[in-house]
């Protein structure tokens, strides 16, 4: 252990980085520019290739950060996981994803591991941090190494860091986000707090820290839900869930606002808790409350399509041939990902009802659906006019609110955007504009 630890703190550590995506190129730009040496591994050569020409594929990270490191030799990529030999730490940040049953899909994570396990030399430390189940990090990773003989904390260190980046967040970034960690033994968590500075918050286990990191995620799916289903109820009986919410966001203590949405998109909300979920079964326990969130989310496109359907009938339109306007479609704002985005399903659905749509986001040029290249265009605001409906679906900055209020003869405004403008701006009336 003195040795790898001498290493961290005089940097001359290797570092490396399993998974290029949006937490590992943040990854491995974070610790080159803290002076180590950092190889980033990645199956995809079109990143490889990306990175090692100095070109970034994620908008959080610069060309110019990337190219400065390359150029003094701080980072490189490469799909050869023989290379994994030469690092002394290594950080894996695969995808987790969900099946179609809403089970974990480790492929990712088994893949990675068969490499550790066969290039990882003694005396290295391996922190997990993509999200998983809890005991995911003991049944990968310590038995794999167990199998080999090694004893783990002395042979070879193990520890699990759940990665908290949240892309678009300038307020809380990798340099000064918290990082829980649990460590196999207390060797290993040592060692991880030094990996990790003074973001480390240490606990007891790693299948602690596995679990914290569920909950993270699982407490904003739920009360995302809750939010969803007082949307409903409020318009019901006719009041308005945005002015209900912001009301009791007033109160400074004991309350946190979450807002309705057509669905839960992104790498993480959509798909941690089902983690959770399975998990629970495995014990023969039945998460009810996240199963009925699921649920409830899970019908907010539906609920959407209604709404949708009942504003053009209510001003003598149907779905059918009707011309309909969608602005955004990534899964949150000011963000080019579009993994889980509401678009899919909604587009889908209008699609197969025979509406006319064109997709506009200043983020994105094309989105899949059904095998089927589907062209996403810049904002064009004069063209609004021509449209039976203007659906905002996601309230990026960029989006000139005032002019879609203005050329739009009828508004779908799923996120409130609208509300700014009163009294600011000249618009049309409430007649034409409604909410989710």
């Amino acid at each position: 252990m003195h040795s790898l630890q001498k290493k961290i703190q005089d940097k001359t550590a290797v570092y490396a980085v399993i998974g290029l995506g949006y937490v590992g190129l943040p990854n491995l730009v974070f610790y080159g520019e803290q002076g180590y040496r950092t190889l980033g591994f990645e199956m995809d050569p079109a990143k490889v290739a990306s990175i090692n020409r100095g070109v970034s594929y994620i908008q959080t990270i610069s060309s110019e950060r990337l190219s400065g490191l390359r150029e003094v030799g701080r980072i490189s990529a490469t799909s050869d996981m023989v290379r994994l030999g030469e690092a002394d730490v290594i950080f894996i940040d695969v995808p987790t994803p969900i099946d179609e049953f809403k089970a974990p899909d480790t492929a990712a994570l088994k893949r990675a591991c068969a490499s550790v396990r066969a290039y990882v030399g003694k005396g290295s430390l391996i922190i997990l941090e993509s999200t998983t189940y809890p005991t995911t990090t003991e049944e990968f990773f310590v038995k794999a190494f167990e199998e080999k003989g090694w004893r783990v904390g002395r042979d070879i260190f193990i520890a699990y860091s759940p990665e908290r980046i949240d892309p678009g967040n300038q307020n809380f970034t990798i340099e000064n986000t918290p990082r829980i960690v649990g460590g196999y033994t207390q060797n290993c968590l040592e060692l991880a707090k030094l990996v990790l500075g003074e973001a480390a918050y240490p606990m007891s286990s790693v299948r602690a820290a596995e679990m914290a990191k569920l909950y993270e995620n699982t407490f904003r799916f739920v009360n995302i839900a809750l939010a969803n289903e007082m949307a409903q109820l409020c318009n019901k009986i006719g009041i308005d869930f945005w002015e209900v919410v912001t009301a009791a966001d007033t109160k400074p203590f004991g309350f946190m606002a979450f807002y309705p949405t057509v669905g839960v998109g992104g790498h993480c909300i959509p798909v941690d808790p089902y983690y959770l979920t399975w998990y629970a079964k495995k014990h023969h326990f039945t998460a009810e409350l996240i199963e009925a969130a699921g649920a409830i989310n899970d019908r907010m496109n539906d609920y959407a399509i209604a709404k949708l359907s009942s504003i053009l009938n209510d001003h003598q339109k149907t779905v059918l041939s009707s011309k309909i306007a969608v602005m955004g479609v990534t899964y949150k704002k000011d963000v080019p990902d579009v993994r889980e985005s509401a678009i899919f399903r909604l587009y889908e659905a209008l699609d197969q009802m025979g509406a006319d749509i064109t997709l506009y986001d200043p983020f994105v040029e094309r989105i899949m659906i059904g095998g089927k290249k589907i062209p996403v265009y810049q904002p064009d605001y004069d063209a609004l006019s021509s449209f039976d409906l203007v659906v905002i679906l996601v309230d990026h900055s960029l989006f000139d609110y005032a002019r879609i209020a203005e050329q739009a003869s009828l508004i779908f405004d799923t996120k409130n955007r609208l509300e700014v403008l009163k009294g600011a701006v000249v618009i049309r009336g409430e007649e034409s504009q409604y909410k989710l």
